[in-house]
């Protein structure tokens, strides 16, 4: 099923194992016939919960990102990878003996705020370049540090050399470098070999649809309001006409949606100083096209 462009919001996606997020969002592109763009990246070893902006959405997708997220991840526990992960090359190996009762106890002192080293392979930039491609190229880099919050960490299993966990992390946390961090803290080595995303802020994994799916015309879009915990004003006249061009404002609010009052998106007010001003402009001269 094909679409013409101008289809705004966001839909649910599960990624499957094996696929880059950028490989994902290529497909629904294709399939919607639209611009589209994710909101955090799931490594290609993940599946779960990929919130996909269609349209104007894209706009939006830093309003997406700053949000907690859960996973449930399998560590295989004797080695270690460059990756942190099943993906990559084995570095280091070691014996591993721990108890059930030493894990939990170990991932009761990671529910904490921290500066986590971020992974090597990760796609942030140092000196305008990737971590990746230091990597690649067997060049050194001090590796940068982030704060992260672990707001709730829990075992759901553990048996032959291998346990799984739960977790509920802030925006910007590394499953890869958590997991590389209690092993450390355990004097183990460990290497994530599972990861699923079971939810993104209040999008949970139930509610997403595959790219099989997508395809056989089964999702549901969810429109620009119901994304942004904001307040939303419907306009029409002359203040929407000084909205759709992006004049100042004089409204007591700190960030607003303005619609029209057949609800399409405006755009975003911000408050600066005294005044209101355009954040995000989501209005455009398109006619609104359907699918064909």
């Amino acid at each position: 099923m094909k679409y013409k462009n101008n289809i705004n919001g966001i839909i649910l996606v599960n990624k499957p194992k094996g696929l880059t997020s950028r490989d994902v969002v290529n497909k629904v592109q294709k399939i919607f016939n639209t611009k589209a763009g994710h909101t955090g990246t799931l490594d290609p070893l993940a599946r779960g919960v990929l919130i996909v902006c269609l349209g104007k959405a894209t706009k939006l997708t830093e309003e997406l990102t700053c949000i907690e997220k859960e996973y449930i991840a399998e560590i295989t526990l004797g080695y270690e990878t460059d990756t942190l992960d099943t993906e990559g090359k084995i570095i280091k190996e070691k014996e591993t003996n721990i108890t059930r009762e030493e894990l939990i106890k170990t991932l009761q002192k990671f529910i904490k705020t921290y500066n986590q080293e971020v992974p090597k392979y990760s796609a942030v930039k140092v000196n305008g370049k990737k971590l990746y491609e230091y990597a690649r190229k067997g060049e050194e880099v001090t590796l940068p540090k982030k704060k992260v919050t672990i707001y709730d960490l829990s075992l759901l299993d553990y048996e032959n050399n291998k346990f799984k966990i739960y977790t509920k992390v802030s925006k910007g946390t590394y499953i890869r470098s958590l997991i590389r961090d209690i092993c450390h803290e355990l004097n183990a080595l460990g290497t994530m070999s599972n990861l699923a995303r079971i939810s993104q802020g209040k999008y949970k994994i139930k509610d997403t649809f595959t790219l099989e799916d997508l395809e056989k015309g089964k999702y549901n879009i969810i429109p620009i309001k119901e994304l942004l915990d904001m307040k939303v004003v419907k306009v029409s006249g002359k203040l929407k006409q000084k909205i759709i061009n992006g004049q100042k404002l004089d409204f007591d609010y700190d960030k607003v949606l303005f619609t029209d009052i057949n609800d399409k998106e405006l755009a975003i007010y911000k408050k600066e100083g005294k005044e209101l001003k355009v954040y995000k402009m989501l209005y455009s001269n398109e006619k609104e096209l359907t699918k064909v």
